[in-house]
């Protein structure tokens, strides 16, 4: 009975993962977008989506939660029989690539100092709503 929880949790670290790049990676497209005059970095829904995912993971953070996909993840891995994560998602796999130890809140200061980019990207390259013109 393990092999179905066993592949939801799999699921569950795909879209974890999705997640985290879209958030990475998203800063970086919306810069370097807007310089090579990519318009879609700059659609409304996007922008809106990439701002809201990076204030869901800072505020998380800062009230000191795992974020849901952790604890969904964790929960299957454990109907499954296997080990669960003993720190929060980001945590777990850097310590597993760098083999970083870090305390929740400087992840948490990461995490905000990724944000105030964020925020720095809404108002330097501000989102436009469909049919509406880059500025000249």
């Amino acid at each position: 009975m393990a092999l179905p929880y066993q592949a939801l949790a799999d699921a569950v670290l795909v879209l974890h993962l999705g997640v985290v790049l879209f958030v990475v990676l998203g800063l970086p497209a919306i810069v370097i977008g807007n310089r090579l005059g990519w318009g879609w970095v700059n659609a409304w829904h996007w922008r809106l989506t990439h701002l809201a995912a990076i204030g869901v993971v800072t505020l998380q953070a800062w009230l000191g939660r795992y974020c849901p996909l952790t604890v969904w993840e964790s929960a299957l891995r454990e109907r499954a029989g296997q080990p669960s994560y003993t720190s929060s998602f980001v945590q777990h796999w850097v310590e597993r690539i760098i083999y970083y130890q870090a305390p929740l809140w400087v992840f948490a200061l990461i995490y905000t100092a990724f944000g105030l980019l964020v925020l720095w990207a809404w108002w330097r390259y501000p989102p436009r709503r469909r049919g509406q013109q880059a500025p000249d």
